[in-house]
Order: C-alpha cells, then structure tokens, then sequence
C-alpha cells in the first residue's frame, strides 16, 4: 500500500499492510528545513508553511493526514464581514518582525489595537497587545509589507496542494470548529454576555455548512474534513463547549457521513472527556493527539477499549520527553507500545501527542516511522 491507501483504509474501518504512521510536523521542523528565517514563511508565503509541509513529509517519507495546513477559503463566502484594513511592519529587527493591521478612511490612520510578531525562528505569535512588548498603540511610522508571494485560492489552491501531497497522504480543509472561546478575553467576555457567543454559534453554523457544501461542489474535493480546535477543553468548560462548539461539530460530522467523507478533531491538551464526547454523541471518524499526562490526561490504551470501534484514534508519543529529548530507544520502545495498545482490530495511527519541536532530532523521527512500518505489520 502507498500512505493514501493506507490512510483510506484505516479511516473506512479496514486493516491496512501496517499501521500508519504521522508524526505532527505541522510547523516548527517544515519551516527550519527551508534553511530561511520562518517570517520568510508565515508572512512573505515564500514558501507557504504548506508547501514546507509537504517537502517534509516526502523527505520523512511518513503516512501525511494533513489536516488544515492550507486555508481554503471562497471570495464569496465569509464568516466575518471582509476586513478593510492591511498589514503593515512597525518594528523589525534581526530576530523579529512585528505588523500591525492599519484602515485608512478619510484622510485618518485607524490602527488594529493587536501585534503580530513574526520570528527568526519560531512560528508566530498572534494577537499580542503592544504594550507588552514595549510597542506604542499608534505607531508614528510604518513600512509597507512588500515582496509577498501570491499563491491561488479556494478551490484552484485545493487543486495544487492535492497535486503536490500525490499518494503521499490525505489533504484536509477546516469547515468547522469545537470551540468559539479562544483566548482570556473571550472568557472574560462570554460571561459578561454568553448571548454574544450563542448568536456566533449560530451564524457559524450557518457559513460552514454553506461552505461545506461549496467544497463538495469542487472538482477536487478534500480528503477529510477538519472540524477541531487546539485546546477545546482549555478555554471552555464541558459545559460550555456542548453549548457552543458540539453543535457545530454535530452538524459537520453529520454532513461528512452523509457525503461519505471522514472528519478529523485535533484538539491538544486534556482530551478524554472529549474522546468520549466524539464517539457517543457525533459522526467523527478520527481524533488526536490523545496526549498524555501533564499536557493532556489520555491513556491510549484505555480509550482504545473504550472507544475504538467508533472512532479512529491518532497519537500519542510524547513531543518533549521521548521526541525532542528522547533517544533513538526511548523513540522505538514508546512507538511499539503505543502500537501495542492500540493496534488490534485497526483503527489506529501512530503519531505524536501534538506538534514536535522545531529541534527534534531527525533520527528520532525516522526511528517512530520505521517502527510502525516493521513492528506494526498486521
């Protein structure tokens, strides 16, 4: 089997030649691989971050479950209202470039109240108020951000991306989310006035399934359908994510299933509640990083009992200790017993509890992917 059949399999319930194997290289090693300052990447898309991805992947040579690693989006079609304003770079210096987003109407600069800061070499942080980093609200000055790559869109960039992955995995295209609370203000701001919250779920549910059904209309369609969130259960209670985030990953699992393609929750940190969440009460198909204490508080083989006749799980060796600090042996022994809990019966890939650090060793990669090609042979 090539890695996109073995991936289809394993998504349809079968029993692939061995088990899969993607480690989550989403970021930090695709961009330093590029050998150029990662501001080359995330703000001059040269080359996108995607692109990186997919060069790593074929370099690995690794099952690529890629899932929402390109922005796929239509002109047309907008959750929010199309912003009127552009970047423009406010400080730069050898290690960082920081923009800020600026309107002009009337003969006035209105200036975004957020940074963003582009990094040597870390990906970037988003959002960040300026004052905390010593930067005025209103710049005196700015430089315009020129010599940006121009890559396709919508449907035309699902085209290449699929080109470029070939039988090398999976392409997957976020239509949907397990959270609207993504940070302390929206915490802050839910309790003030859930009605805000409850009004946005509302109008989410609305844009994703219309463009849902936009991306079932292309030529080219996604492999999979992503519909997660980085940390649902961090910013949100339970309680808060069944009124908000479980709708609409309810409706877009729903849809997948009947549009027979499967739909993919990442969601890094505590996560067991949410497994258990998935597997009774929507159509997933696959969830990960399933990551182990301290990040997370997931037993791998305790959820494949559990619920590994209903869901596809994905995970889960440690990115730090065994990954980034581990030895080749820490690698291989922590990949066969993941193997072990989790393999029987397929339904099962092998990965890392979330995104691997920009300094892992390589012959830690190459040893977890050796691994489930030899000792996860069925």
């Amino acid at each position: 089997m090539d890695s996109r059949e073995r991936l289809l399999t394993v998504l349809n319930k079968g029993i692939p030649d061995h088990v899969p194997v993607a480690p989550d290289t989403s970021n930090m090693i695709p961009a330093k691989m590029t050998g150029k300052p990662f501001w080359q990447l995330y703000l001059y898309q040269d080359p996108p971050i995607w692109k990186a991805y997919l060069d790593c992947v074929k370099y690995f040579g690794f099952d690529s479950l890629m899932d929402g690693y390109v922005s796929i989006e239509f002109d047309d079609l907008y959750l929010d209202e199309p912003d009127e304003s552009r970047p423009v770079i406010v400080y730069q210096d050898e290690e960082r470039i920081v923009t800020q987003n600026l309107e002009q109407a009337n003969g006035k600069n209105f200036w975004s109240p957020w940074v963003n800061v582009y990094y040597r070499a870390d990906p970037p942080t988003y959002g960040v108020d300026p004052l905390s980093i010593r930067l005025p609200k209103e710049p005196s000055g700015y430089q315009e951000v020129e010599g940006v790559r121009v890559w396709p869109s919508g449907g035309e960039l699902l085209s290449l991306v699929k080109k470029e992955m070939g039988n090398h995995g999976l392409v997957g295209v976020f239509c949907g989310t397990s959270k609207l609370l993504n940070c302390e203000a929206d915490i802050y701001e839910y309790y003030d006035d859930p009605d805000v919250f409850r009004n946005r779920r509302d109008k989410a549910l609305a844009f994703y399934e219309r463009k849902f059904h936009r991306l079932m209309g292309l030529n080219a369609k996604p492999d999979f359908i992503c519909v997660g969130g980085s940390g649902t259960l961090i910013h949100q209670t339970p309680e808060i994510f069944r009124e908000l985030g479980l709708p609409i990953v309810k409706k877009i699992t729903a849809l997948s299933k009947a549009f027979g393609i499967p739909s993919h929750v990442h969601s890094c940190g505590p996560e067991k509640l949410l497994v258990k969440i998935m597997a009774e009460e929507t159509d997933l198909t696959v969830i990960d990083p399933l990551e182990i204490p301290p990040m997370g508080d997931c037993c791998l083989k305790e959820l494949k009992r559990d619920y590994g006749e209903r869901l596809v799980l994905k995970g889960n060796l440690h990115t730090t200790e065994i990954m980034l600090n581990g030895t080749v042996a820490d690698v291989i022994e922590a990949s066969k017993k993941a193997i072990d809990d989790a393999k029987e019966g397929g339904g099962f890939i092998l990965s890392t509890g979330d995104q691997c650090g920009r300094d892992t060793p390589y012959e830690n990669i190459f040893a977890m992917i050796e691994t489930a090609k030899t000792y996860g042979k069925y």
